[in-house]
């Protein structure tokens, strides 16, 4: 029953705890510290209720023995009276031998009522003895269980780094995915390109504008030259045109 209570008692906290736990849970490291501390105060708990377990007992098996004790006094105590009252009665004293024969009675009724209480609390101390054997084995149970959980968290714990790590990688990657449009580099490029263009643009206006400069040249001088021939027909003077071979 002992037993029973104890351990149903903190299995009973340790499932609200977790529970909680796992319903608040944000931060993985701090809920399984909390786990853990949660578990090693149960732990105490449990060793405080075993150890005063364990007290009760001994306090049986000390008024056990007492009683044992106790009765092997009165029966000794018993012996000695009934010796006595045969010495005297064979010296013809039976007053006193009665006297000491009573004395033996009353020493066995107190031997026997010792026994008995002997008897009465012998089952119980065997019973608290099994129920402290188990509740030891049950605090062990716990105790392996308790390194388990720091095992576990340890592994967890490095998991869920491992996966926060692997996490930041890929999106350290994705955010620099030269094939996707949307990443930053992929603006970035839009932007050069944007500038490439406008640069492009610039080029061919100016080309285009030294162009009509040239052409300006080339109008002016066919003017001149009409000009000339003009002035040359008016002076009566032949008009050879310049032929490029």
């Amino acid at each position: 029953m002992a037993k029973q209570s104890i351990f149903g008692r903190i299995s009973t906290l340790m499932k609200a705890n977790i529970n909680a736990l796992l319903d608040s849970a944000e931060d993985p490291q701090k809920m399984l510290d909390q786990l853990v501390r949660d578990y090693t105060n149960s732990i105490a708990d449990a060793e405080s209720a075993i150890a005063e377990t364990i007290g009760n007992l001994r306090l049986l098996e000390r008024d056990h023995q007492e009683d044992v004790q106790a009765a092997a006094e009165w029966g000794n105590k018993a012996l000695a009276a009934s010796r006595k009252a045969d010495e005297l009665r064979k010296t013809g004293n039976t007053t006193d031998a009665d006297k000491f024969d009573n004395l033996a009675k009353i020493a066995l009724q107190r031997q026997i009522s010792e026994e008995n209480e002997a008897k009465a609390i012998a089952p119980t101390i065997a019973t608290q003895n099994e129920v402290v054997d188990k509740l030891k084995e049950g605090l062990n149970g716990m105790k392996q269980k308790l390194e388990q959980l720091k095992a576990k968290r340890s592994e967890l714990l490095a998991r869920a780094k491992t996966a926060e790590a692997q996490n930041k990688v890929h999106d350290a990657v994705k955010s620099i995915d030269v094939l996707d449009p949307t990443s930053e580099l992929g603006r970035f490029e839009d932007k050069v390109r944007r500038q490439e263009a406008l640069a492009a643009g610039k080029q061919e206006l100016a080309a285009s504008t030294l162009d009509a400069q040239f052409n300006a040249l080339e109008d002016v001088g066919e003017l001149t030259e009409v000009e000339a021939r003009l002035a040359a027909l008016k002076s009566g003077a032949p008009v050879q045109a310049a032929i490029e071979n």
